[in-house]
C-alpha cells in the first residue's frame, strides 16, 4: 500500500473514530439527563407538595423520564451503528415490540421495490418469494370536513300541483355551520381537555376557518339548552343515592363592574358505588354557587334522600346534620386522606416520630381496604371489623396520650386535635360496608375543573359558570362510565333533536351506552 493510500485509510479511520467518540458522548449526555430527571422525580415524590399533586400532574416527571429514555435509546442506537460501521459490519436493526394496532384503523399501503429485480449473476428476472410487512401509526391532525346535505324536490309534470321534499333535519344551530358532532367536539375540548374557546379558535384558524370564541360559545350554549333534560335526570338519580361524596373548588367569575373577578365555587356531588360492587350508576354533578357558606349545600342538596355524606371537614356541611328530613339528618363521613396530609407535613417539616407512626397506622387501614376493593358491603364490613377495628380501637387512646405529652400550641398538637374532633365521622366506615375511607372519588373529579379554570382563568359571568358546571358534569360522567364523551354528546343531541320522548330520557343516560369496542375512540 503506497503512502497516499495509507494516508487516506488513516484519515478514514480517524473520521470513524471521531464519529464513534461523538456518538458515545451523546450517550453519556443523554444518560446524565435521564439520571437527573429520575433524581428530581424521586425528590418530588416525597417532597413538600406531593400531597397537592393530582395523578395527572404527578405523571409529568414520569413523562419527562420516558422522553429522556427515548433520547438515550436513540443515542445508543446511533453509537452502535457507528461502531458497526467502524468494524465494517452491517448495523443491526433494533428489536421493536410494536404491539397490535387496532383493526378498525384505515390502512394506507405503500410498496417499496428494490432498485432492480434482475439477478446480479445475469440469470434474468428474479421471482418474488415473500415480503416483510411493518405497520406504523400515523395521524391526520385536526382534519375538518364539510357535510353537504341535499334535499331533492319532486313535482308532478301532469298537474303541476304536487311538490314533495324531505323535511330539513333539526339542528342545534338551525341554518348554521356546525354539525352536532362538531359541537360535541368543542364541548369536550374545553370541559374535558381544558382547551378554552380562544385556543380552539386558533386550531380552527390553522385550518383556514375563521371562527371566533363568541361563535363557539354561542354554539355550545345552544347545546346546553337541549341537554337540560339529561342533567335533570342525572339529578333525580343522585337524589336517590344512599351515600354521596361532596367537595368544592374555587371558580373565579368576571365581575365587570369592578373590572376584576369575584370568587364563586363549583360544588361537586358524586355517586360511585363501584368500590362496594354496587349497581348504581356512577354520576358526577357540578353546581355553581357564589360562595361556600352553609346555605349553598343546604340549597343544592334539598330533596336528596341519602343518609351519608362523605366530605371534608368544611364547616358548611355541619348544617346538614341539623335539618329535619324524613330520612333523618345527614351523617357526615370524614376523610382519612385529609388526616394523612396533615401528618405528612409534620413528618416532612419536623421529622416527627409521632407523625411517622400515625402514617404507618393509616397505611395499615388502606392496606386492608385494598384487599376488599370492589367486594360486597357485607364482605368489606366483616374484613374491617376483623382487621381495621382493632387498629382504630388502639389509635385513639394512643393519640390522646401523645397529645398530653407535646406542647399544646404546636402544629402537631393541632393536627391530633383535628383528628380526635372528627373521630366519629372518621370511624363510620366500621359500621357500613358501602362507605369509603376518603373522598377521593369526588376529589378526582374536582381536579379537572381546576385544570380548566387554570387555562380559562375565569368564567365570563355566573350564567356561564352554571353552563360550565352542567357540561363538565356530562363529560365527567361519561368518563366515569368509560364512554367516549364526543360520541355520546353528538348522538344524544341528535336523538333529542329527532324528538326522543322525555318520558324515555333514561335511555339517553351515559351509563346505558354500550362500551366502546374496536371503534375509534
Amino acid at each position: 500500500m503506497d503512502a497516499d493510500a495509507l494516508n487516506r485509510e488513516n484519515t478514514h479511520l480517524k473520521a470513524r473514530l471521531a464519529e464513534v467518540e461523538a456518538a458515545l458522548a451523546e450517550v453519556q449526555e443523554a444518560n446524565r439527563r435521564l439520571e437527573g430527571i429520575l433524581r428530581a422525580a424521586q425528590r418530588d415524590r416525597f417532597g413538600k407538595s406531593s400531597e397537592k399533586l393530582s395523578p395527572d400532574q404527578f405523571n409529568l416527571p414520569l413523562e419527562d423520564a420516558e422522553l429522556a429514555q427515548g433520547v438515550l435509546e436513540a443515542a445508543q442506537e446511533k453509537a452502535e451503528a457507528a461502531l458497526a460501521r467502524a468494524r465494517g459490519d452491517e448495523p443491526r436493526k433494533p428489536a421493536r415490540n410494536r404491539g397490535h394496532l387496532p383493526a378498525h384503523l384505515p390502512r394506507i399501503e405503500r410498496v417499496i421495490e428494490p432498485a432492480s429485480t434482475l439477478c446480479p449473476c445475469g440469470c434474468g428476472e428474479m421471482t418474488r418469494i415473500g415480503e416483510d410487512v411493518s405497520e406504523r401509526l400515523d395521524v391526520i391532525p385536526a382534519q375538518f370536513q364539510v357535510l353537504v346535505t341535499r334535499r331533492p324536490r319532486y313535482a308532478c309534470r301532469r298537474c303541476s300541483q304536487a311538490v314533495v321534499q324531505a323535511h330539513a333535519p333539526e339542528h342545534v344551530v338551525p341554518g348554521g355551520l356546525p354539525t352536532e358532532r362538531l359541537i360535541a367536539w368543542i364541548i369536550v375540548s374545553k370541559f374535558g381537555d381544558h382547551l378554552p374557546f380562544y385556543r380552539q379558535a386558533g386550531i380552527f384558524e390553522r385550518q383556514g376557518l375563521s371562527l371566533d370564541r363568541g361563535t363557539l360559545g354561542n354554539w355550545v350554549g345552544r347545546a346546553c339548552f337541549h341537554l337540560v333534560p339529561v342533567i335533570d335526570n342525572m339529578k333525580a338519580h343522585l337524589r336517590g343515592a344512599d351515600r354521596i361524596f361532596v367537595d368544592e373548588t374555587r371558580a373565579p367569575v368576571l365581575d365587570p363592574g369592578r373590572k376584576a373577578t369575584k370568587s364563586g365555587y363549583f360544588w361537586a356531588v358524586v355517586s360511585d358505588d363501584r368500590g362496594h360492587g354496587g349497581a348504581g350508576p356512577p354520576i358526577v354533578l357540578f353546581h355553581y354557587a357564589p360562595g361556600r357558606g352553609r346555605e349553598h349545600p343546604l340549597k343544592f342538596l334539598a330533596g336528596y334522600r341519602g343518609r351519608f355524606l362523605q366530605c371534608d371537614a368544611c364547616q358548611a356541611y355541619n348544617a346538614l346534620t341539623e335539618i329535619t328530613r324524613d330520612e333523618g339528618p345527614w351523617q357526615l363521613v370524614y376523610c382519612w386522606t385529609h388526616v394523612r396530609r396533615r401528618f405528612v407535613k409534620r413528618l416532612e417539616r419536623e421529622g416527627s416520630p409521632i407523625a411517622e407512626e400515625m402514617l404507618r397506622q393509616i397505611a395499615l387501614l388502606y392496606r386492608i381496604e385494598k384487599t376488599v376493593r370492589g367486594h360486597a358491603p357485607a364482605d368489606r364490613l366483616a374484613a374491617r371489623r376483623e382487621h381495621a377495628a382493632p387498629i382504630i380501637a388502639a389509635l385513639r387512646p394512643w393519640l390522646e396520650t401523645q397529645l398530653s405529652r407535646i406542647p399544646q400550641k404546636s402544629l402537631l398538637a393541632e393536627d391530633i386535635r383535628y383528628t380526635l374532633a372528627h373521630w366519629t365521622g372518621l370511624t363510620r366506615f366500621l359500621d357500613n360496608g358501602t362507605l369509603e375511607l376518603d373522598t377521593n372519588p369526588v376529589e378526582n373529579q374536582i381536579r379537572p375543573i381546576a385544570l380548566t379554570r387554570k387555562n380559562a382563568l375565569f368564567a365570563g359571568n355566573e350564567i356561564g359558570a352554571e353552563n360550565w358546571a352542567m357540561l363538565a358534569s356530562l363529560v365527567a360522567t361519561c368518563k366515569l362510565s368509560g364512554v367516549n364523551p364526543v360520541d355520546y354528546l353528538a348522538d344524544t343531541l341528535q336523538a333529542i333533536l329527532d324528538g326522543h320522548p322525555r318520558s324515555h330520557i333514561e335511555d339517553l343516560m351515559p351509563w346505558h351506552r354500550p362500551q366502546p369496542s374496536s371503534r375509534a375512540a
